[in-house]
């Protein structure tokens, strides 16, 4: 599966884009000659200098891994009416491996995908790839298209998502950031100015595809191998060489008299048959160099970006470059003796080993998996490589600072973490929402039996006030898991900061001083204006908790302020997509958040107050409330300064025709009953027969049903029947198609469902007209009220 760097409206990467191997490949090559050069003004050895160049670019390309191909099966969805998906996926697949392609449906499902797009994503929806695909998804039906970047196997892909034809269809296309045909840039390195300053410096350098013929060649090289009129592109590179009986390769134009070659294969990808550049130095050993030399040496390195160290046959650091101390993580006035030093416990003897085993023995290399005392946690590669001819030296160690690829996959991780726990809290809530119903519909039903005065009337409404208090938790774990029913309406953010206001001032109390600021040109949002004050009561009391320990109180400031689509692009985050937002800023002047517990706030159940003092929920609610509503919040916090949260709401801006938001009329009690006849169909027993009593109670002749086919069957045997109610998901035949069944024989029958899910996804799914919704649990009141409200529409 891909991870998650960045969301936004389309997701953005956490960090920078990358280099492809090819361009490192060119960056190295000039390294080498910048290094060569130097050496060769410093030590005025050339001999020396080609073995050294020849020492650096083999260690350099050991590290160099280039794009990795591997097949997948294409993806194809089930038969979906009026679409011919062999058509959509014949155009997917003339793509090839270039572009990772899919097509999803309005309902996030996958209609179709190529091959590439099945080795990246697999075979789930697009939009449930992770949190950065969903985010996408939101942001192109919002805006009509979505730029968004994941970081598959190390790879980064950037990637849009685009609304394609009337039918809400998403077009989804990954292109990888670091393609580059290696032919095409290795011809046009060695034809270029890399090529003749490798000449140069005297380093010949060929490259050769998976049968060894020869695409291109420094000049020195070819003019060598084959002399001046003889071009050698077409050629196998093994037809220039000889072997003499020594060993040794020679080129065979030079016979014996010609100097031995060393020769470095660096392979541009893992396939067999990748093409492949070919290092070639004359091989004359015994060359030396000085301290003076050394000196050099050691200024050439720490002027290279590479971590890059020196350690003698004992295995003790000769020098160390400042981008080694750095990925290290050594300060400047820090020291290591040993490259043990720097690694845990654990992985100390397998380093020293190494270190000794290259050092004395011949000129290889190879990599190590370590973990590094800064970042246990995190396993880097460590390249050890024997080095001859440097004095004392005899081992060159190579340390990547791979902190923020490191920063990468924890963000990835605790996405993915999110979206897991969300989705296990959905699916408790959604379950206990058919219980909870049960019981307030028969706390309900009592109730009528009993008057205030009776023996039993207190009891029951104890049991029904606790009922709503388990009702208030499933809703909180809906909201994190972002399948919470919202009733949003366009809305102005300072109208809601308002309203709320009051109330937020008796919550933190006396001692703490709430500031409200306001800025100017802040354009409308579309959310729950119910759960948006949720979401600033939560912060607010917070807020109020972190501040208690302190004797002079504090300060709650809640500020909003537009951000335009530029500010945006200034700020350089690739979380936030560019757009227009309204912001709002929640500061506490509290105790502040430690930075090992910040990653964990908005986690489900996770609290630092005492036990029986916080259920855990409270931040978790905000993080499902605010991202539900398209937007997005981060934190920011300080110890013993304070803590920060920064609420981004997208501008609404209103479709053509778009009308307001309805407001809902009260029913009086006397408009409740009623005579009609209503179909019941529920599969769980305990909340159909509530139901069942609660309309019967108020007039309702009903007939219900355990399942879709047995509601069926009765709709067919009675004569009228003025609604149906049904709940969505039950097993073999669900809600809705129960009742796209029942609507071809009626088609005029108004239908309620009712489900323990949020309104907004079901009615993705839900593509018929009279259709009302009841989110459970609910109570008899509420389920009369609907009722009858469906009833008169």
């Amino acid at each position: 599966m891909a991870a998650a760097i960045g969301a936004g409206g389309g997701g953005g990467v956490n960090g920078a884009a990358r280099r492809g191997g090819w361009r490192d490949l060119s960056l190295l090559l000039l390294a080498v000659l910048a290094s060569t050069a130097l050496l060769l003004w410093a030590v005025g050895d050339r001999t020396f200098a080609a073995i050294f160049a020849a020492g650096l670019v083999g260690a350099g390309g050991l590290a160099l891994v280039l794009d990795r191909f591997g097949r997948a099966a294409p993806v194809e969805a089930p038969m979906t009416a009026g679409v011919d998906v062999g058509l959509i996926r014949a155009a997917l697949d003339a793509a090839g491996e270039s572009e990772a392609l899919a097509v999803s449906e309005a309902d996030g499902r996958l209609l179709s995908a190529n091959a590439a797009w099945a080795r990246l994503c697999g075979t789930a929806p697009p939009a449930a790839v992770n949190d950065i695909t969903a985010t996408a998804a939101i942001a192109a039906r919002r805006d009509g298209a979505a730029a968004f970047e994941l970081l598959v196997s190390g790879d980064l892909w950037r990637g849009e998502a685009r609304v394609v034809g009337s039918d809400g269809r998403l077009l989804w296309r990954l292109t990888r950031a670091t393609e580059v045909d290696p032919v095409a840039e290795g011809q046009r390195l060695l034809a270029g100015e890399t090529g003749r300053r490798l000449d140069e410096a005297g380093i010949m350098l060929a490259l050769t595809d998976g049968d060894g013929r020869l695409h291109a060649a420094t000049a020195g090289l070819a003019q060598r191998a084959a002399g001046e009129s003889e071009p050698v592109e077409g050629a196998n590179l093994v037809d220039f060489l000889w072997q003499s009986e020594d060993g040794a390769f020679r080129f065979a134009a030079e016979g014996k008299t010609g100097p031995p070659l060393r020769i470095v294969q660096i392979p541009t990808g893992e396939a067999p048959d990748s093409p492949s550049f070919f290092l070639m130095l004359d091989d004359m050993p015994g060359a030396r160099v000085g301290e003076e030399g050394i000196a050099h040496v050691q200024a050439l390195l720490d002027t290279l970006p590479l971590g890059l160290a020196l350690a003698d046959t004992d295995g003790r650091f000769v020098h160390l470059n400042a981008a080694f101390r750095k990925a290290a993580g050594l300060g400047a006035k820090e020291t290591a003796i040993w490259p043990g030093d720097l690694v845990v416990d654990e992985d100390k003897a397998a380093v020293s080993d190494a270190v000794r085993r290259f050092g004395r023995g011949r000129a290889l290399s190879g990599d190590l998996a370590v973990r590094m005392k800064l970042n246990p946690e995190e396993p880097v590669a460590l390249t050890v490589a024997g080095a001859r001819g440097l004095g004392p030296a005899a081992v060159l160690l190579s340390l990547k600072d791979n902190s923020e690829e490191a920063r990468l996959k924890r963000e990835i991780a605790q996405a993915t973490k999110m979206q897991a726990v969300g989705q296990l809290a959905g699916g408790v809530a959604h379950d206990f929402n058919n219980i909870l119903t049960a019981i307030l519909g028969t706390c309900d039903l009592m109730l009528m039996r009993h008057t205030p005065g009776d023996s039993d009337y207190d009891d029951i409404q104890q049991i029904r006030s606790n009922s709503n208090r388990a009702a208030n938790l499933t809703r909180q774990l809906l909201a994190f898991s972002r399948q919470q029913t919202l009733r949003p309406r366009v809305l102005q953010l300072p109208d809601v900061v308002a309203e709320v206001s009051h109330l937020l001032t008796r919550l933190i109390g006396e001692r703490i001083k709430l500031d409200v600021k306001h800025g100017r040109g802040l354009g409308p949002i579309r959310a729950d204006p119910g759960q948006l004050e949720q979401v600033i009561v939560n912060l607010g009391v917070n807020a109020r908790d972190a501040m208690l320990g302190k004797e002079e109180g504090g300060t709650l400031t809640l500020q909003t302020y537009a951000v335009s689509a530029e500010d945006v692009r200034r700020m350089g985050t690739d979380v936030l997509p560019i757009a227009e937002y309204t912001a709002m800023k929640v500061t506490d002047t509290g105790a502040g958040i430690p930075p090992h517990i910040i990653g964990k706030i908005f986690e489900p159940f996770f609290t630092t107050k005492e036990v029986g003092k916080g259920t855990g929920l409270g931040l978790s609610t905000v993080y499902g409330i605010v991202k539900q509503s398209g937007g997005f919040i981060f934190a920011e916090s300080k110890v013993r300064k304070g803590t920060t949260f920064t609420l981004y709401f997208p501008v609404h801006r209103a479709a053509p025709g778009e009308a307001a938001a309805k407001t809902r009329r009260k029913e009086k009690a006397g408009e409740l009953w009623g005579n009609e006849t209503v179909l019941l169909v529920e599969d769980e027993a305990m909340v159909r027969a509530v139901a069942e009593r609660a309309l019967t109670r108020h007039g309702y002749t009903v007939l219900s049903a355990e399942n879709g086919e047995a509601g069926l069957e009765m709709l067919a045997r009675e004569g009228k029947v003025d609604l149906l109610i049904s709940d969505v998901v039950m097993p073999t035949m669900d809600g809705p198609t129960t009742a796209r069944a029942a609507r071809r024989t009626h088609p005029d029958l108004p239908i309620l469902f009712i489900s323990g899910y949020a309104e907004e996804q079901l009615r993705k799914s839900i593509d018929l007209p009279n259709v009302a919704f009841l989110a459970k649990p609910f109570s008899v009141q509420q389920l009369a009220e609907t009722v009858r409200e469906v009833l008169e529409k």
